[in-house]
């Protein structure tokens, strides 16, 4: 991934609710939006339907902080999209995935995650923070533009949709069925959850 600081930076207009929030809070410029995002902490939010929480809560995942982001860019005319990628979770990039893996008799763990994307650049918001990984996620199963402020139902069925029609179709997936993956994920997500 790329720093931050290779985006097209501008000035913050009070172009929409996120410019004005952050205009509000005395940064006018695109990429100290960022960089202010980016120095929150990782943290789970308590609503990730809600475009604000990131401001409410001081903290955000990779949903929320380039949620916040992507949609400023947006609301600026800058050209970047939010990017939903999955990776192929091991014990190399989450400590006690192996467990998981071994429970669920998989080779990886497909996850969600996010990141935003400007022509060639890609930038992880949370890359740095204390988010659970042991280091960045470079190589995605799977990509697909969204929409900045995608509903976390949307970012679930583009999840399953992916598992279904590209990932289980992987060589080293055959047999694996898409309720394994799902029950894996759950069990992921809470060992992710216990490294932040």
């Amino acid at each position: 991934m790329d720093r931050f600081t290779r985006f097209p930076d501008a000035p913050i207009s009070h172009a929409g609710i996120i410019s004005r929030t952050f205009l509000d809070m005395g940064i006018d410029r695109f990429i100290a939006a960022c960089r202010y995002v980016h120095e929150l902490p990782y943290g789970y939010n308590s609503d990730k339907d809600d475009l604000m929480i990131l401001f409410k809560e001081k903290k955000g995942t990779c949903t929320t902080k380039h949620a916040v982001i992507g949609t400023l860019a947006v609301e600026l005319g800058l050209p970047m999209t939010k990017t939903i990628g999955i990776y192929a979770m091991t014990e190399a990039i989450v400590t006690g995935t192996q467990a998981v893996l071994e429970a669920y008799r998989l080779p990886y763990l497909p996850m969600i995650h996010c990141f935003l994307t400007s022509g060639s650049v890609r930038v992880d918001l949370t890359e740095g923070n204390r988010n659970g990984k042991k280091r960045p996620i470079d190589d995605f199963l799977y990509t697909e533009d969204v929409r900045p402020a995608i509903s976390a139902k949307a970012e679930y069925l583009l999840y399953r949709r992916a598992l279904s029609e590209v990932i289980l179709r992987r060589q080293e997936l055959a047999g694996v069925t898409l309720k394994q993956v799902l029950q894996a994920r759950e069990a992921g997500l809470k060992v992710l959850k216990s490294r932040i």
